[in-house]
């Protein structure tokens, strides 16, 4: 099995409840650790580590920017998330400010190489007067036609293991990309 075809099967199989609870918000939600213990036997049985790394920006507004990433030992799949780091944050020193947005980066890099879906509130669910499948399409972002994701689609495709229809549940992809897909 390739690494993109490990990784489709833990997307596939992984389950991550959302176990935590904000009691002021009312409202469940999942933390990066609960997502790291729910992916874990899914990498061993692939045998693919998973890192996470932190790099902080502070050029500008601070901003701490987490890359998950697996590796077979061989290839490697990334994905990075950025969150805001609020230094005046009432109830929290710096370090525990640099920590909050530290771990909300790491669980929404988690969410994108996982393809966990966090999107539950009103304008998520709303379609503003269209179908479910146009209001997902419209969600997607648009597969490039070249550099990573661009590759890893074609190498997946030409393996047989998925379908442009597989691709395009993940991307919105042009024709000129499809037809580069399929040279």
């Amino acid at each position: 099995m390739t690494i993109y075809e490990k990784l489709v099967d833990v997307q596939g199989r992984l389950k991550a409840p959302k176990n935590q609870r904000n009691n002021f918000g009312k409202y469940n939600y999942r933390s990066c650790e609960d997502i790291l213990e729910a992916v874990k036997p899914l990498l061993v049985e692939h045998k693919l580590a998973l890192t996470i790394s932190d790099y902080v920006d502070t050029t500008q507004a601070p901003m701490v920017s987490a890359t998950a990433k697996i590796t077979d030992g061989k290839d490697t799949i990334e994905v990075s998330a950025q969150a805001g780091i609020d230094i005046n944050r009432k109830g929290m020193d710096i370090a525990q400010s640099f920590g909050s947005s530290s771990s909300y980066a790491r669980k929404y890099a988690l969410n994108g190489l996982f393809l966990i879906d966090d999107t539950k509130d009103s304008d998520a669910t709303n379609t503003h007067g269209k179908t479910a499948a146009n209001a997902v399409n419209e969600a997607l972002a648009w597969l490039p036609d070249n550099g990573d994701k661009f590759n890893n689609a074609k190498s997946a495709l030409k393996s047989g293991k998925v379908s442009i229809q597989d691709i395009r549940k993940k991307y919105k992809v042009s024709k000129k990309v499809e037809q580069l897909l399929n040279d």
